[in-house]
């Protein structure tokens, strides 16, 4: 199996719940973005090195957006 990195909100939601198993909850969202959203911080500054400031640009933007989906 070749893992592709996702190029879309939809193939990166796919891509956590469905292939990784892992529900999109308001505490996992939450923690994800409080761990990307300083691009100093270690995790942040690692995800940016492997993948580069638009692709965390961009996966932030979907935590982002996955959070505003998970309000009532």
């Amino acid at each position: 199996m070749t893992f592709r990195v996702p190029q879309t909100y939809s193939a990166w939601r796919h891509c956590i719940e469905v292939e990784c198993g892992i529900p999109l909850t308001v505490a996992f969202l939450h923690a994800r973005l409080a761990a990307l959203r300083d691009g100093d911080a270690e995790e942040a500054g690692r995800f940016r090195r492997l993948y580069g400031d638009a692709h965390w640009l961009r996966v932030l933007g979907w935590f982002e957006h996955a959070a505003q989906e998970t309000q009532p």
